[in-house]
């Protein structure tokens, strides 16, 4: 397997850091390929501005039409450029991330928001039925990623009953509302929780639940969301009236809405 490894937490020495080094030393010793982007260390500009596309300044910035257009002639900025030509490269990829604010860290956040623009990660249609190909299609469809995060709650507070709600849940915006929609299938999470209070006998445990999950990772069942045009939420209908849907697939694990908007 060729993998991307997306990191984000600004100390090495952290927990973070060394499960990230225990899990390139296993993807090593099962023989994958790998490539990291440790955003921290590469003090990566989480920001979204007209200098990204190589536009005018004095014109109003359209990010939609405006990013597609420099990724389409090459107009990138050469650190989103490479980014995504190691997203293209890889057939997984893994994003780690300690869980601050039930999200991820805003450094994360500006990589997907630079990296994932439209005409690259999104807004490509099917030629022959005119459908927008997103939900589980789409030019990502194929790859697989995995969510691996830290957080100080305990276990118990981020399961269905928890006060701090379902992990799943709270990961819904960047599993569902990200990584599927561009079509991406994505792995359960694997969570290591009272990351503050680590010690060596469980930091021992959560470094083989690692090792464990990277060796399984290429036969791993994915999260069972559902695809677009099922019968159960159709907002392409509203847009296409003269389409026909499709029936409705399995029992999904979310039920929610699609998003509003993608930038």
């Amino acid at each position: 397997m060729k993998i991307l490894w997306l990191f984000a937490h600004p100390d090495p020495r952290s927990l973070s850091g060394a499960l990230k080094e225990e899990g390139l030393r296993t993807l090593e010793a099962h023989g994958h390929e790998y490539r990291v982007s440790d955003l921290y260390a590469m003090k990566w500009n989480p920001v979204v501005d007209a200098t990204d596309y190589g536009h005018d300044p004095t014109d109003r910035l359209h990010v939609g039409p405006a990013s597609e257009h420099a990724y389409t002639h090459g107009h990138l900025s050469p650190d989103i450029a490479e980014e995504q030509s190691k997203v293209t490269w890889a057939d997984t990829v893994i994003i780690q991330f300690p869980l601050w604010w039930y999200g991820m860290p805003a450094i994360l956040k500006g990589w997907f928001d630079r990296v994932f623009i439209k005409g690259f990660a999104f807004g490509h249609t099917d030629p022959e039925t005119g459908r927008p190909l997103r939900y589980g299609d789409g030019r990502l469809t194929g790859k697989r990623a995995m969510v691996i995060t830290t957080a100080g709650a305990r276990a118990a507070t981020l399961g269905p009953r928890g006060v701090n709600g379902d992990l799943n849940d709270l990961l819904f915006p960047l599993q569902h509302g990200t990584l599927w929609y561009t079509g991406m299938s994505v792995l359960p999470p694997l969570l290591i929780p009272s990351a503050d209070r680590t010690t060596p006998t469980a930091y021992a445990t959560a470094a083989t639940r690692l090792r464990e999950r990277l060796h399984t990772l290429p036969t791993t069942d994915p999260l069972a969301f559902r695809h677009q045009n099922t019968g159960d939420y159709d907002d392409d209908l509203l847009l296409h009236p003269h389409l026909t849907p499709t029936p409705a697939g399995p029992s999904a694990h979310y039920t929610a809405p699609p998003p509003p908007h993608h930038p």
